[in-house]
């Protein structure tokens, strides 16, 4: 038995040696937005910024003041209001009247074979002119000077498609437990420095920014190919980078900014939706994925008390360089690097997301997002 744990510990402690090397390496290759200098007027190519809401009434207002805030020459916005029961649709309105960059638009049926969100993203380009084309959310804050920034640097490394890993707002220490190891899970689990090697099949989206050339979004076929993919922000990606537009990632530091879930539990529950889904709805996966959570972030941690020797020595590696790494998300993320004592928790938090968010779409057949219900088996043939 002392074999078996001191081999298994070793394992877990290996794979924790190998993961922090590369990421040591991989964050050096990710840009800061900040470092790069803005574009001036006359290099500044027409862009649209795109986004979706749906009953946003509570948080679009302060979101559109910053994008309509944006220090820019050439920009408009396409929002677009779906199916709003509340009143995000005559804040829109209200705020087009005082700007014309504004343009609104407004959904009121969803066709067959859309999810809400692709479809009003769709709905949006249809509508828009710009060479550039900007996805983000109804909720997310824009710096003044985020777009001379941004394009400067996807201009400078010729890439066609450029996602931003955006700041999280946190109020709350549930928030900052979760958004601590959500930042660890994302690093360890996507490699986003990947996303810019033509050699690599990695890929980044992240719906709270995503930069992508006009012709380049055409070519890797609209939102009419993520019609019914439920994490259509990381397909994005996937689609830009398999249509061979070149892709990368930089750090947006305060320059984008948004305030994921207000709270523990809703953050629990607006994720039901996304966790199944990430797995394309594979119930191995899930399992292993979540198995694999436990194994390497909560075991250690469980064992290290008990053993001794080697085994002793492995589950320490296995502790300390999570921790590390946690430290660093932490600090990186403007939390307290007291939370990376708390990356155990965050492990658990997300093991349960995972299976609530399998238990709850096979219970009901499929999920409910944004009021409309759609059929499992029609999310499993929309996935990308």
């Amino acid at each position: 038995m002392h074999i078996f744990w001191a081999a298994l510990l070793g394992a877990v402690a290996f794979f924790w040696i190998l993961g922090v090397i590369e990421l040591a390496l991989g964050l050096r290759l990710i840009p800061s937005l900040e470092r790069t200098a803005p574009l001036e007027d006359s290099k500044c190519p027409s862009v649209s910024v795109l986004f979706a809401g749906r009953d946003e009434a509570d948080k679009i207002s302060d979101a559109l003041e910053t994008m309509l805030g944006l220090d820019y020459p050439r920009y408009e916005v396409i929002a677009v209001d779906d199916r709003s029961g509340d009143a995000t649709g005559a804040i829109i309105e209200a705020a087009a009247r005082k700007d014309a960059r504004l343009k609104p638009v407004r959904i009121d049926e969803l066709p067959g074979g859309w999810l809400g969100k692709t479809h009003a993203l769709q709905t949006a380009y249809e509508r828009s002119s710009g060479e550039w084309l900007v996805f983000t959310d109804a909720d997310v804050h824009f710096g003044p000077d985020l777009l001379r920034r941004a394009i400067a640097l996807a201009e400078e490394n010729g890439w066609d498609h450029l996602t931003l890993l955006a700041a999280p707002r946190m109020f709350t220490p549930g928030e900052k437990i979760v958004m601590t190891f959500f930042g660890v899970g994302f690093l360890m689990g996507t490699r986003p420095w990947k996303a810019s090697s033509r050699s690599s099949g990695g890929y980044t989206g992240v719906g709270a920014f995503q930069l992508i050339r006009r012709s380049a979004y055409e070519k890797m076929g609209t939102h009419r190919r993520l019609a019914m993919e439920v994490i259509d922000d990381m397909k994005l990606g996937k689609l830009a980078k398999e249509a061979g537009c070149r892709s990368g990632v930089a750090r947006a530091g305060d320059a984008v900014s948004v305030h994921w879930h207000a709270g523990l539990g809703n953050t629990i529950r607006g994720t039901t939706k996304n966790f199944f889904a990430a797995s394309g709805y594979r119930l191995w996966l899930t399992s292993v994925q979540t198995f694999g959570l436990l194994l390497m972030f909560v075991f250690p941690v469980v064992a290290l008390p008990f053993v001794r020797g080697w085994p002793l020595v492995f589950a320490s590696i296995a502790v300390g360089l999570p921790l590390v790494v946690a430290a660093g998300v932490a600090i990186n993320i403007k939390a307290s690097p007291v939370y990376a004592l708390t990356y155990p928790i965050g492990a658990l938090i997300f093991a349960w997301m995972l299976t609530r968010s399998t238990i709850v779409t096979l219970r009901q057949g499929g999920i409910v997002w944004r009021g409309t219900f759609y059929p499992l088996e029609e999310l499993k043939r929309g996935v990308v």
